[in-house]
């Protein structure tokens, strides 16, 4: 038994998410758009939202793969 594949597939979604944000972040950077204290403060900034996004995604879809509250159901007379 090992990692379900959407976690893995979740995961490298949030990678490609953040790294292409990083990327976009460089490129405002090497235009002259971002000073080098704004260039630092949004890769702080995009990796912290990045991490944070996919750490949610990652406990809502496990609270949903093994929920930790099942439904009981009364028989209808």
């Amino acid at each position: 038994m090992g990692i379900p594949s959407p976690i893995i597939t979740g995961s490298i979604a949030y990678l490609v998410l953040g790294v292409a944000l990083l990327a976009l972040v460089f490129f405002m950077r090497s235009i002259g758009k971002l000073s080098p204290d704004d260039a630092a403060i949004g890769n702080v900034v995009v990796t912290i939202a990045t991490v944070s996004m996919w750490l949610f995604w990652l406990c809502a879809w496990m609270h949903q793969w093994h929920p930790l509250i099942s439904p009981i159901y009364e028989a209808m007379d």
